[in-house]
């Protein structure tokens, strides 16, 4: 190892003491100058050096990502963890309740999804309560993540008729509350934001989807994050498609026969929250798998409203009804920009899942917006923004 000066030697070379000043030190000092000068060039080559082996050793660890990230589903498929069916204990575990007419119910459940704009309160009684706590302070965890094609639900100024996508929009049924909208065909998607701008190139332009299927840039997608106190929480077996054999994992028809409404209600949940598709990676969020996005700085999950309703789907609507009901729903009355790589990442997740999620990679048609009168009027709403 080469003996360099100290610090101090070099100072006491360069600024010798007054009593030791003689002009035959001129030597001494001309060579201490030649050599920190040396010494500087070395250390800026070194610099120098470093800054392009980090540069390329940056650009190798990024290739390495992007090559290790293709090779997961190889992975995937020859891992013991996929390697029997068996394993997932979930699979199968939906209990069937098959939709019925509304008009054959004595007293239908509540349904979803409902509006959920300020102020608005459904039209159907009902003694149950949402449970409003956070889902996992009563044991829930979520057991899948499947979209829809527009908003299920509606928040007037922000997921409405008003709003537009690269498809244009649907308009709000003539029934509804507010007369703002003619009746229109019903279609299976639902209503979009107030984000799109078509002279906005974040908005247009195409996005190479690796992952997830028949998504497009500029549209509206309402997100559902199902939960179940009876899920596999904490386990490989947590999320599951279709969505039911998470929610019914540990739960049995002997001891689902047991449990009151509100026993349901307190145990199963749904987060939703709506999102427009960008493709700018300034909205880029890289865990979409564990539910609704919270984030007071961005306003995301702040402003929620909360009431009883039922699975959702274009199976059902205000002449069939779901029986999967009372369950709580807590849904971001604001819509929020996304980036279409945040969904694609999302999509690439779901495909690391042990259970094949693969019929929950693309949009799912959307319900259409529920009658008031099958609604229920428990509405709570928590703003968590000051």
């Amino acid at each position: 190892m080469t003996a360099y000066p100290t610090t101090s030697s070099l100072l006491h070379t360069m600024c010798p003491p007054a009593s030791d000043s003689k002009p035959q030190d001129n030597t001494k000092l001309k060579a201490a100058v030649g050599f920190l000068s040396l010494a500087t060039i070395a250390l800026l080559a070194s610099t120098i050096a470093l800054a392009v082996s980090g540069n390329n050793s940056t650009t190798t660890s990024s290739e390495a990502s992007a090559a290790t990230s293709s090779d997961f589903s190889s992975s995937k498929a020859s891992s013991n963890f996929f390697a029997s069916d068996d394993a997932n204990f979930c699979a199968g575990a939906k209990l069937a309740f098959d939709n019925q007419l509304c008009a054959d119910l004595e007293v239908p459940g509540p349904q979803a999804g409902g509006n959920v704009t300020k102020g608005y309160v459904g039209g159907l009684a009902v003694d149950v309560v949402p449970n409003t706590k956070p889902y996992y302070q009563s044991s829930m965890c979520p057991v899948n993540v499947h979209w829809h094609l527009g908003s299920e639900h509606y928040s007037y100024g922000e997921y409405d008729e008003n709003g537009d996508g690269p498809h244009g929009n649907i308009p709000r049924p003539d029934w509804a509350a507010r007369d703002l909208a003619a009746a229109g065909e019903t279609v299976p998607d639902g209503f979009r934001c107030h984000h799109y701008d078509a002279s906005d190139p974040k908005f247009t332009t195409p996005y190479e989807w690796k992952h997830c299927k028949g998504m497009e840039v500029g549209e509206t997608y309402e997100v559902h994050w199902p939960h179940s106190a009876a899920g596999a929480c904490g386990t490989v077996n947590q999320y599951q498609t279709p969505f039911y054999d998470g929610v019914f994992c540990n739960l049995d028809m002997d001891a689902f026969s047991t449990l009151a409404a509100q026993d349901i209600a307190n145990a199963v949940g749904v987060h939703g929250q709506v999102f427009t598709i960008v493709n700018d990676e300034s909205y880029f969020y890289p865990d979409m798998m564990r539910g609704m996005i919270i984030d007071e700085e961005m306003g995301m999950g702040q402003d929620i409203a909360y009431y009883t309703g039922s699975t959702t789907g274009e199976t059902r609507s205000n002449e069939m009804c779901s029986m999967y009901t009372p369950i709580t729903w807590q849904v971001d009355r604001k819509c929020h920009m996304i980036s279409a790589s945040s969904f694609d990442k999302l999509c690439y997740d779901m495909k690391m899942q042990r259970d094949d999620m693969s019929d929950d990679l693309h949009a799912h048609g959307s319900r259409e917006l529920v009658k008031d009168d099958l609604v229920a009027n428990n509405q709570a709403r928590k703003t968590l923004r000051a």
